[in-house]
């Protein structure tokens, strides 16, 4: 391909926000579309569509517009903001940012666990009270952790905690044996018996609608008393109602909550002020030169999009994620 694809970028004033983009300037007509009027506007002559903001809902509303639209490169490991009928309908290649984020995630869970079992936010809250406060805490190693979602996420979690001596098991959508990160993975029909032998569930599974809502009291239920409960896959994923009161009556020990159903986190919202609760800003996967490393997988998918190449990351958008 010798002419210049017309490429819109989505969620940012100017293309010098995306680092190395200069590259592919001789190459591309870029126009920039930070909200929905300037989407509406330069969508119908766009061929490619770099989705920088993972968060953006504007594109099902400019959809009908996209009349030559060709491929999506989404910014962020979840596609569930752009996974709308229309879309999973069209023959439009959708990729994403696979890989960018899973250090990051992994090390962000590794962090939440040791901060519960080494009671770092009691020794916090002690010290604010300048009271002195000697307990003994648990000891990593030997600690089982569930991991619900084995894609590249939940992958390199296992492989990060297996090295601290943690026994890890993963949840997908079908069982095996001697998986080379998880050693054992549960068919997620076995999911609420795997939940009795953990000590900590971590949800990183991708948002479907198979998997909206889908862990809720039942599954809370079926935990240990003094397990805790980590998501950094998606807020819509848990009963958040279910959560709540799972926390409030001890029926578990604590959660490390990074995703909500509504973010920014309102500021009534009781999991703030709940004691056995850690929350974050949907922070997990950013980390310093995230951006750079979006921008790569980026620029490499578009010379393959340009000379008609296989892409990184294509996701199967009957399923909503990319195949390992």
């Amino acid at each position: 391909m010798t002419e210049e694809i017309t490429l819109v970028i989505h969620g940012v004033e100017s293309s010098e926000e995306i680092p190395g983009i200069a590259q592919i300037k001789g190459h591309a007509h870029i126009h920039c579309a930070p909200d929905l009027e300037t989407l509406q506007c330069y969508l119908p002559s766009a061929e490619a569509l770099l989705g920088w903001n993972f968060r953006a809902t504007e594109l099902r509303q400019a959809w009908p517009l996209a009349d030559r639209l060709r491929w999506i490169q989404w910014g962020g490991a979840g596609v569930d903001a752009v996974l709308f009928p229309e879309l999973v309908a069209s023959d439009v290649l959708l990729t994403n940012a696979r890989g960018v984020f899973d250090r990051a995630m992994a090390e962000y869970t590794l962090a939440l666990i040791l901060a519960f079992g080494k009671e770092l936010p009691e020794t916090c809250a002690a010290q604010r009270e300048h009271r002195w406060s000697y307990r003994w805490t648990e000891l990593a190693a030997g600690r089982s952790v569930l991991v619900v979602g084995v894609g590249s996420i939940g992958r390199e979690i296992a492989r990060v905690l297996k090295r601290m001596d943690f026994v890890v098991s993963g949840v997908g959508r079908s069982a095996r044996d001697f998986d080379p990160d998880f050693g054992q993975v549960h068919a997620v029909g076995d999911l609420d018996r795997c939940l009795g032998e953990t000590d900590y569930v971590v949800l990183v599974t991708p948002l479907t609608p198979q998997t909206r809502g889908f862990f809720g009291a039942p599954q809370f239920s079926a935990m240990k008393s003094s397990a805790r409960f980590i998501n950094l896959g998606r807020g819509e994923l848990v009963d958040e109602t279910a959560l709540l009161e799972a926390l409030k009556d001890n029926s578990i020990a604590g959660a490390g909550l990074d995703v909500f159903c509504t973010e920014p986190l309102p500021a009534e919202s009781p999991f703030w002020d709940l004691d056995n609760v850690i929350v974050s800003p949907h922070m997990s996967g950013d980390f310093q030169g995230h951006k750079e490393a979006m921008a790569e997988i980026f620029l490499e998918n578009f010379e393959r999009f340009r000379n008609g190449r296989e892409l990184l990351n294509l996701i199967d958008k009957s399923l909503g994620f990319a195949r390992t």
